[in-house]
């Protein structure tokens, strides 16, 4: 059984057929990135693998059980992590406050529990403190975990943004486009963060534009155009792919 499998994956927007007949796995591990022009169905496909959008017709199994009709909180309490091309920071709070928001998925105190303060929610929510500054320190942000998040550079944003996600304890994430907006130094080091996130024992599904990063660190490759895969192998395969070559730089 994969570990994530989309079968036969369709979705319409009226008569927009913005993904047709979609079907490939992710086994545990790997860094699996999913490629193509812009219009080609890949962050409609990630909207529903994770939730947001209702699929027209297929099936997503996340670690033998069925996703589809699922809202977004129920899958992520499956484990399963997005992050999106966005960067969506909390603002008015710091780069820890922000990383703890993503940990509370975890927690289990209750509301008459928290509004009281008891005991036991002392103890959690120290608890989500030390595990949130785990996290930045992992990512190599600590030094940040006070200061306004929607202050720091680019860069260290999608760092935080990678810590919140980590909070969730998933063991599957999915990045939309995690290096848009990043300059050539940020996306090698974003790069090197999701390699790093790997041999942690997560695995990756990733959407992305940026053909050297995909290259550096997936292990394979989903091709998309016009909504129907075209192509899935080695990076080094997909390089040399005819149809892929012809999407890219076009035809003589």
């Amino acid at each position: 059984m994969a570990f994530l499998e989309i079968k036969q994956l369709h979705k319409r927007f009226g008569g927009l057929h913005a993904v047709k007949d979609v079907s490939f796995q992710v086994e545990p591990g790997q860094i699996k990135a999913v490629i193509g022009p812009n219009g080609a169905g890949k962050t409609t496909l990630f909207n529903m693998i994770s939730g947001t959008f209702p699929a027209t017709s297929g099936s997503v199994t996340f670690q033998g059980r069925e996703l589809l009709g699922k809202k977004p909180f129920q899958v992520a309490t499956l484990g399963m992590a997005r992050t999106y091309q966005n960067i969506k920071m909390f603002s008015g709070m710091t780069a820890l406050e922000n990383v703890m928001v993503g940990r509370h998925v975890q927690s289990n105190a209750g509301f008459l529990a928290s509004m009281f303060r008891m005991p036991r929610t002392w103890k959690e929510e120290r608890d989500i403190r030390d595990k949130s500054m785990e996290l930045l320190g992992l990512l190599e942000i600590e030094e940040h975990a006070h200061i306004d998040a929607a202050s720091l550079a680019f860069g260290q944003q999608r760092a935080v943004e990678l810590a919140r996600a980590l909070a969730m304890e998933p063991t599957l994430l999915l990045l939309d486009e995690p290096a848009a907006g990043l300059n050539i130094y940020e996306t090698a080091e974003v790069g090197r963060l999701i390699t790093k996130i790997r041999d942690l024992g997560i695995t990756v599904l990733l959407v992305e534009h940026d053909m050297s990063l995909v290259m550096d660190i997936s292990d394979e490759i989903v091709v998309l155009c016009f909504g129907e895969k075209i192509a899935e192998d080695v990076p080094t395969a997909i390089q040399q792919d005819p149809e892929v070559i012809k999407i890219y730089l076009g035809e003589e």
